[in-house]
């Protein structure tokens, strides 16, 4: 099982929170640092001082940490135009020495959209937008040195593209795609994805989720077990009781709730729940949405008393 520390800056952080987090996750044996792509904070708060930019982010942190991989979850595709967003995850792959991961989407939050004069089509033209997105990533990527690449789609036409900078893993990056997509998702991730994750969904939905996209696996002949299945859910653990509900408390949630939908408890509840998730849906990597950054003791907790700990 990889574990894996998931963040969300854009309730309030600066790069350096992140590199702090980031170092430590990498100090305490961690497989990866990811964050969330936004602009906007959500629900409570003020997401001072602002929000901190997914690849900008990084690329600092590629030349900052050694070990960790890096990634997000997930870059929408309405923020980025496809040629572009090769480029820069090609050269942040460069920067890590290969350690770069793309996870990306079709963007559902409006409302960042519309504070930074982002278009936000409707979602079957985002989608639409999201295939053709995908697609040619993953041809500019292995279209080999000295070739070019063209594309002829609704939305993005490319023509004669040199298809550089070649990212430092080869083919490509990872491509993570992940949601609840009954049928266009699937079919998506089948053709192009290494990673499919399902983030904060109950036990039942995830396995669900991960049934559909064995059978588009399955439809163009491809294993699903070539798939990783990974889950996202937050993280909040404590020795006793008493520190559970004291992190519970510093991100504003309730633990009743918490253990219900989240791996919450002491070290030995949340190995059990991690098992669930283990026997029912054969995940193999899981994301820590870690709210609170200012607490790095909850980073070395759940290394040493869960990931040193959990065997299958």
């Amino acid at each position: 099982m990889d574990f894996r520390i998931f963040t969300e800056p854009q309730q309030g952080a600066t790069y350096d929170d992140l590199l702090r987090v980031a170092r430590a996750a990498e100090d305490a044996g961690y497989d990866a640092f990811f964050r969330s792509d936004h602009y906007l904070k959500m629900g409570d708060g003020d997401g001072l001082p602002g929000p901190t930019d997914a690849w900008i982010t990084l690329a600092g942190l590629a030349r900052e940490t050694s070990r960790l991989r890096l990634g997000t979850l997930m870059s929408p595709i309405t923020f980025r135009h496809p040629g572009p967003l090769a480029i820069s995850v090609a050269q942040v792959d460069q920067m890590s020495g290969g350690r770069v991961e793309l996870g990306i989407g079709s963007g559902w939050f409006e409302a960042e959209h519309t504070a930074y004069g982002i278009p936000f089509p409707g979602l079957g033209e985002r989608f639409d937008q999201y295939e053709e997105q995908v697609e040619i990533l993953a041809g500019l990527w292995g279209t080999p040195v000295g070739q070019t690449y063209s594309f002829a789609g609704k939305h993005y036409q490319l023509t004669d593209s040199p298809a550089l900078p070649k990212p430092a893993q080869s083919p490509r990056p990872p491509i993570l795609i992940g949601g609840g997509g009954a049928k266009r998702t699937p079919r998506l991730a089948a053709r192009f994805a290494d990673e499919f994750n399902i983030p904060f969904a109950p036990i039942d939905r995830a396995s669900e989720i991960f049934a559909g996209v064995d059978a588009a696996c399955a439809a163009i002949g491809r294993d699903p077990s070539t798939m990783i299945r990974s889950v996202a859910q937050p993280v909040v653990l404590g020795r006793d009781d008493a520190e559970v509900a004291r992190r519970a408390a510093n991100i504003g949630r309730d633990v009743v709730e918490l253990k219900q939908n989240a791996f919450a408890g002491t070290p030995a509840e949340v190995l059990d729940r991690i098992g669930a998730w283990h026997e029912a849906t054969g995940v193999r990597r899981v994301y820590l949405q870690l709210l609170d950054l200012s607490d790095l003791d909850h980073v070395d907790l759940f290394a040493a008393e869960v990931a040193a700990k959990w065997t299958v």
